[in-house]
């Protein structure tokens, strides 16, 4: 027999691991820094240090320095060593790059849904309807956008597709500063009847009327974004990010 044929063929002595996720200090100052900025509770042109943040936060300099190069690089920072740091701009550019990436990832998981859905998935996106339901009611625009999401990303789950919505998660951010800007009591009664479409849409198992309605309601960031423009204006650039 060949001996270095049979150790090859022979499997590894090797112990299975569970892999265990622990977010690093500076993963928590990100996404501190960054749902302040998505929010608008840090709104474009704040300026923002690394000591100020360090201290506030109560930690050292360094994990904050890669929490800003990473907000830096995904376009929500810009990093002047000469005059500081500041949260960007909105960069309409860059808000309709998302919109495009958002908008051909949603459709073909609608689509996917139509064919796939269980009724206990059907149940699932119903109860989340009437969650914004009961936001609108209590006026917490923060829960709405919230479950705006949860709406999307329950979708992707009951498609069999969760992993796409980390894709979406990771491009969506400059929507969803607009986003915040726009969200009103009749702006989020517009988006519960997009939503309601899009899932009649799912429980009648058409995936043409649900790929019209997910496109219909990511597209209204279209007008949106003119609008907000005009009174905002000073928050946004034609530059890329």
């Amino acid at each position: 027999m060949d001996m270095s044929a049979q150790k090859k063929s022979a499997p590894l002595p090797l112990p299975q691991l569970r892999q265990q996720f622990q977010p690093t200090i500076a993963d928590q100052v990100f996404k501190v820094l960054h749902d302040r900025i998505l929010s608008l509770e840090l709104p474009p042109e704040t300026k923002i240090s690394e000591a100020e943040v360090a201290a506030k936060m109560g930690v050292s300099r360094q994990p904050v320095r890669e929490a800003f190069k990473r907000l830096a690089n995904l376009g929500f920072l810009q990093i002047r060593p000469q005059s500081g740091t500041m949260v960007s701009l909105i960069s309409e550019e860059a808000v309709m790059r998302a919109r495009f990436i958002r908008l051909a990832l949603e459709i073909h998981t609608g689509r996917t849904a139509c064919g796939v859905i269980t009724d206990d998935g059907l149940r699932a996106l119903s109860a989340l309807i009437e969650q914004q339901k009961a936001a609108i009611s209590d006026n917490n625009r923060t829960r709405f956008h919230a479950l705006d999401d949860a709406f999307h990303r329950e979708i992707c789950v009951q498609s069999g597709v969760d992993y796409v919505w980390d894709v979406i998660s990771e491009n969506k951010g400059h929507m969803d500063r607009v986003r915040m800007l726009t969200l009103d009591t009749s702006t989020q009664n517009h988006a519960l009847g997009e939503h309601i479409a899009i899932l009649d849409a799912i429980s009648s198992r058409d995936a043409d009327a649900a790929a019209d309605a997910i496109d219909k309601h990511l597209s209204r960031i279209l007008v949106q974004i003119e609008e907000i423009k005009a009174v905002n204006h000073n928050w946004f650039t034609d530059s890329p990010r």
